[in-house]
């Protein structure tokens, strides 16, 4: 069976993505969504010991997940998720992964657009240079602003109380410098002719990662014949794990099936 890595991203646990484990080990596929480096088992546990993310970056998160691929059978399918999605384009571009799948991901060094509702959904972190080497977690309200703010009040409460733990601040301070260092973490390669296949996913109202900061990444890519966009309408960054999370899941899981059918030939 061919290994599907399922990676988290920033404040959400990994057992967010358990409905995804379902659908794709139903499928045929053998998925795992192994937590980021100082995550506990639980939601809970996370939250009683955030000092073990505290300082986690980039490089310490692709190296993490990179060691986890080397132990599978065979080269993985990487799906990511915000912060899990740069990863996953660092995996693929390392090829470490045969395909891969960016969901409303971080930007790659290159992407030149900043809206006002990513800075403001940053602004938990990067409010106090000091967040750089503790991990952050984020109030209900603030987890409304830049993961549910296209669900209701109540739906994103709810999701807030099961899958918000506390992130390490360092992967957005490595953001916000990326511009300015050459050798920026976020940096990936961006010749799509010698690895797999990517598709990239871009929520038309998400706050954190809003959908013309993924287009743009995905625009990067040169020449551009191995790398997909598709928008995916009226959904904001909680749009892997709210009550609408099979229709993105469906569409992941159809575009992984037809790659992989054709990989058989």
């Amino acid at each position: 069976m061919t290994p599907v890595l399922f990676i988290h991203g920033l404040w959400i646990h990994a057992s967010a993505w358990r409905p995804w484990l379902s659908l794709f080990d139903e499928s045929g596929y053998s998925a795992q969504a192994p937590g980021w480096p100082g995550d506990g088992e639980t939601v809970e546990d996370t939250r009683l010991h955030p000092e073990r993310l505290a300082g986690i970056g980039i490089d310490q998160l692709t190296d993490h997940y990179a060691a986890i691929a080397a132990q599978l059978p065979q080269k993985p399918i990487v799906v990511g998720h915000s912060f899990g999605g740069l990863v996953a384009q660092k995996l693929l571009a390392a090829d470490v992964a045969r395909a891969a799948v960016a969901i409303d991901p971080a930007p790659i060094k290159g992407v030149r657009a900043l809206p006002l509702a990513q800075i403001r959904s940053a602004l938990p972190v990067v409010s106090n240079k000091a967040n750089t080497d503790r991990a952050v977690s984020l109030t209900a309200r603030q987890f409304r602003y830049g993961f549910g703010n296209a669900l209701s009040r109540s739906e994103s409460d709810q999701l807030h109380g099961f899958y918000s733990i506390p992130g390490p601040g360092r992967p957005v301070f490595e953001l916000t410098g990326a511009k300015h260092d050459p050798s920026s973490p976020t940096r990936v390669r961006l010749d799509d002719t010698h690895r797999g296949p990517l598709l990239v996913l871009g929520g038309t109202k998400d706050h954190t990662i809003p959908e013309i900061v993924a287009r743009q990444a995905a625009a990067l890519y040169e020449p551009g014949s191995n790398t997909q966009y598709r928008r995916v309408e009226g959904r904001g960054h909680s749009l892997v794990f709210d009550s609408g999370w099979q229709s993105v899941a469906q569409t992941v899981l159809d575009w992984i099936s037809e790659h992989d059918r054709a990989a058989e030939h």
